[in-house]
């Protein structure tokens, strides 16, 4: 067991890029009891899976993997939205959906899979053939009515494939969002990206439906305090319009 464990752990310190003695001083132990943990040659306790957890930000999917390595029970569970004791986080996010139209906003996991949507944003998604359950990587990389509707595609191209890898190191290089960088990137090609000048404030995407343009750029809100695995990784994305002629829009759009 105790090799198991020091493996996963000695994997979590390399992806975080943590030394032994940086990780054994911000734990409060020393690197020679660390590189034992690691060896094997030491067992640790649920207190220090949990505190080294802490100290490398380990998702919580990833502190069970580390407590079952060390012979352990599970210390996080991952509920369906649909059990009984999430109807509150389940409200909460239902009321933030519906009271953010006429705008669209959605919720998605960790692998940008849609959770729910509220009625505005199923109606703009519609046409692309997307709805609850579908990934947004499979629509930005396959959908050529994206493709075609995206007037500076490869421009928030390039802004997915940087959160993608913030996200995917945060979970310590998720093989679906590894999947998902490579895909995009491959779309992208030799793709250019001209910058001239001091960049925007924010980079909105820019659709055009039946000659119309419709700009957004969005807010994404988290529950905190989230002890639960599929909680902690769900997010809402709120789309906000940026210019006045996409809040009018969206205005007789909900209005129809």
């Amino acid at each position: 067991m105790g090799v198991e464990f020091g493996a996963v752990l000695k994997e979590w310190r390399q992806v975080r890029r943590v030394s032994q003695l940086d990780l054994g001083l911000s734990a409060g132990v020393s690197s020679r009891h660390i590189s034992f943990l690691e060896t094997g040659r030491s067992r640790p306790s649920r207190g220090m899976v949990l505190r080294l957890c802490d100290e490398l930000e380990v998702p919580f999917a990833q502190r069970n993997r580390m407590l079952s390595a060390a012979g352990m029970s599970p210390a996080y569970a991952e509920r369906d939205l649909s059990e009984a004791d999430m109807a509150p986080m389940r409200a909460a996010m239902e009321w933030t959906l519906k009271r953010h139209e006429p705008y669209p906003a959605m919720a998605i996991d960790r692998h940008w899979r849609l959770v729910a949507l509220n009625a505005i944003s199923a109606q703009l998604l519609a046409g692309f053939d997307v709805q609850v359950g579908d990934s947004l990587i499979d629509m930005m990389v396959d959908s050529k009515g994206v493709r075609q509707a995206l007037v500076n595609y490869e421009e928030i191209l390039r802004h997915m494939i940087a959160r993608l890898r913030v996200e995917s190191a945060h979970f310590g290089h998720d093989p679906v969002l590894e999947d998902g960088i490579a895909r995009m990137e491959e779309r992208l090609g030799e793709a250019v990206l001209e910058v001239d000048g001091i960049k925007p404030a924010i980079i909105p995407a820019v659709y055009e439906f039946g000659g119309m343009q419709m700009s957004f750029f969005s807010t994404i809100s988290q529950f905190g305090s989230a002890e639960d695995i599929a909680l902690s990784e769900l997010r809402i994305e709120m789309m906000f319009p940026a210019d006045e002629a996409t809040r009018l829009a969206l205005e007789a759009l909900a209005a129809n």
